[in-house]
């Protein structure tokens, strides 16, 4: 990667790489951060929550120019294979080259928002670049409660425009993105001995492309919950089955890509059980065979357990994941082509002594979200659940006047001939949060071109990772 171009951007994003940091473990990548600013000279700062601010003054002629704050999250997203063996507390990311990208070993690759970062650094130490004063903003937990923008230390930025380097498509320029929140469902895991007489299997659903849980959600994908849901319902209602371990996903904003279920069934039919798997199987690859071409459905044979749910947990359970929604529920009638509203059915675990199935809602229309929210909780009330909901996360409403959106676009289209795409985003940024603490920042958020994000299939462009940085380094050159 140090070799790719422009090799400033591309050597600071694979030191990146090298440090551990997963969501709420930040600590590495601080540190990282401070020795940076500290090797280079520049002031910076830290907050209670762990948020840093990199400061540098400006370049002569433009000292009478509004200071541009520079913002990146710390944070990413741990995702891995279920083969890959991988620490992502210690270990480093293993990165290759693949034609047009960069991708990573069987796990996330971090450019979300790596990537972002990189080019916050890069500016900070390019002499080459005229700029106003910079305030390099790097935040931690977003990725799962947007932390440290909620609890940003007053005093971090005095800055007039706010470049978002989180976006993940070159050539478009965000001006605006969904709120969000998270509904959870926990129901008593009571279980009884396994019967015996009955025969026993692991049944795995995986190969599912997964995603991002809001840019990812119109694609069409599976979800693995859902699949394995649907084929221990119809288990149970064809044979009787009894279930005794269901696992499926693990962070709340990524599309679920594997699952697995263990189920039992009376010895007498197991063998046309087996066989109904198999056809079944192959009834979920056919029906999403255009947006999954590589899902799979694998059945196995498994140890007798020591117990099972009793009837009434298997029913309660059963009939929340089937009833509870997870896709698109509504496109913007404002923006054609941008999902409105959301939701997505991303974990089931089974704890000590509760099922916890953990859901995530999204919509650019504040009601609209909190009527989904209530969709999700009703199918969970409905079989006895108890039901939780996070603070939630504003939504950021679009400024299609701003001064920073005109330079931007104008700086695109001298750079390239072609003028961006101007939308929103049908995801989370901490943008909307920073407008509450400062209503008089004008922002835009873009970047390079990544794919798969939040999960092991993530991988960057290599190509718009020059133009994103030719974009960055006009903007605020030119910005008055």
């Amino acid at each position: 990667m140090k070799n790719l171009e422009p090799k400033l951007v591309w050597g600071i994003f694979d030191e990146i790489t090298k440090v551990p940091r997963p969501s709420k473990h930040e600590e590495k990548i601080g540190k990282y951060l401070v020795d940076f600013a500290k090797s280079h000279n520049l002031e910076y700062q830290c907050d209670a929550i762990g948020n840093i601010v990199i400061r540098k003054g400006a370049t002569a002629g433009y000292e009478d120019r509004p200071t541009v704050v520079l913002q990146a999250h710390t944070d990413m997203v741990c995702e891995k294979n279920s083969d890959k063996v991988f620490d992502f507390d210690n270990d480093a990311i293993q990165t290759y080259i693949d034609g047009e990208w960069v991708k990573a070993d069987g796990t996330t690759l971090g450019a979300d928002d790596g990537i972002g970062m990189a080019a916050a650094l890069a500016l900070l130490v390019d002499d080459t670049v005229e700029h106003p004063a910079i305030e390099a903003l790097f935040t931690v937990d977003e990725e799962t409660g947007l932390t440290g923008a909620f609890n940003l230390g007053e005093g971090m930025v005095q800055g007039k425009y706010l470049i978002n380097l989180d976006s993940e498509d070159e050539g478009e320029v965000f001006i605006g993105c969904a709120g969000g929140v998270d509904t959870l469902a926990y129901l008593p895991l009571v279980t009884k001995s396994a019967p015996k007489g009955y025969n026993y299997y692991k049944i795995v659903v995986n190969g599912l492309l997964g995603g991002h849980s809001g840019d990812d959600i119109d694609k069409g994908h599976a979800n693995s919950n859902k699949w394995a849901a649907r084929i221990a319902e119809r288990a149970t209602r064809l044979f009787g089955a009894r279930l005794s371990q269901f696992d499926g996903g693990n962070l709340r904003n990524a599309i679920p890509r594997e699952a697995y279920i263990v189920l039992g069934v009376p010895s007498d039919v197991a063998e046309a059980f087996v066989a109904d798997v198999k056809a079944y199987g192959e009834v979920l690859r056919s029906e999403f065979a255009l947006t999954e071409p590589n899902a799979n459905v694998e059945i196995l044979t498994a140890e007798r357990p020591e117990t099972v749910l009793d009837d009434e947990t298997q029913r309660k359970l059963l009939l929340a994941l089937i009833s509870v929604p997870s896709g698109v529920l509504a496109m913007s009638a404002a923006m054609p082509g941008l999902v409105e509203t959301s939701t997505n059915l991303a974990s089931v675990k089974f704890r000590d002594d509760e099922i916890v199935i953990t859901t995530s809602q999204r919509s650019s229309v504040e009601s609209a979200k909190e009527y989904a929210k209530l969709q999700v909780e009703s199918a969970f009330v409905a079989v006895g659940c108890e039901v939780v909901h996070s603070d939630g996360y504003p939504g950021w409403a679009p400024n299609p006047h701003s001064t920073l959106l005109e330079c931007t676009k104008k700086a695109y289209k001298k750079l390239f001939g072609t003028e961006p795409k101007v939308r929103a985003i049908h995801a989370g940024l901490e943008c909307g949060l920073f407008l509450e603490k400062y209503p008089h920042l004008e922002m835009v958020s873009f970047g390079p071109t990544l794919r798969g994000v939040h999960s092991p299939d993530e991988r960057l462009e290599i190509a718009t990772v020059d133009k994103f940085w030719k974009l960055l380094v006009e903007v605020v050159a030119t910005i008055k």
